[in-house]
């Protein structure tokens, strides 16, 4: 009884290594999308503004 316990415990014990490496696949691009949006002359126009009016708020 207990080694059948044990044996369906450790069945999906965690990822594999290919799994990692999809994982791994998935957030560069995830991240390189970010990067693009983020360094596009738009978004960090916005940036800028939304960080020179906090920079420049009166308190």
């Amino acid at each position: 009884m207990y080694g059948k316990v044990r044996k369906a415990l450790r069945r999906d014990a965690g990822m594999v290594t290919s799994e990692y490496a999809m994982g791994i696949i998935a957030a560069v691009g995830f991240a390189a999308v970010l990067y693009a949006v983020v360094t596009s002359g738009e978004v960090s126009a916005e940036l800028q503004d939304i960080v020179k009016r906090a920079l420049g708020a009166r308190m």
